[in-house]
């Protein structure tokens, strides 16, 4: 059991979230769901008050804590991806239903968390031996919202101008 938890706060949609995200990921489930033991300022009684779920082999709790807070960019998640059709996969599926394109690779999902879908490669030309290169595929990477493979590489391969 982990000792630490990251724990998200929702606003009545934990459940839903919960069910979203155990859904795209492997080595994933839902653990527990609490409810109300008593009408408080979020919830009523019986109502879902937590829900403990694993993303990939990773325990979170979600929160129906109620509209006082909203998610946004301080906290992220980051998604490793082994090839293009695994970025174009989890980006689709996180901006389904309301998600909202951020840039380089940047998105929100329609519960507003944040994600970075990153393949590896893009990692692999930001620190391979070619300096110039590895500029290169920076400011290719800056101009992108979903992150593309092969215009990093192309990027990566050109020319000094």
């Amino acid at each position: 059991m982990s000792k630490i938890t990251p724990c998200l706060w929702f606003d009545g949609q934990a459940e839903e979230a919960a069910t979203f995200y155990v859904g795209l990921f492997p080595d994933s489930r839902i653990d527990h769901v609490a409810r109300s033991a008593a009408d408080n300022p979020s919830t009523s009684k019986g109502d879902v008050l937590t829900v403990d779920f694993t993303l990939a082999g990773n325990r979170f709790q979600g929160l129906n804590g109620g509209p006082q807070f909203r998610f946004n960019e301080a906290i992220s998640f980051s998604i490793d991806c082994a090839d293009q059709a695994e970025v174009d996969r989890y980006w689709a599926a996180l901006v389904e239903g309301g998600g909202e394109h951020g840039p380089c690779g940047w998105l929100k999902d329609r519960f507003g968390v944040s994600w970075q879908v990153v393949p590896r490669r893009l990692v692999e030309l930001l620190e391979g031996p070619d300096a110039a290169g590895a500029e290169r595929a920076m400011q290719a990477m800056l101009q992108m919202t979903k992150i593309d493979i092969a215009t990093l590489e192309k990027a990566y391969a050109a020319a000094s101008a």
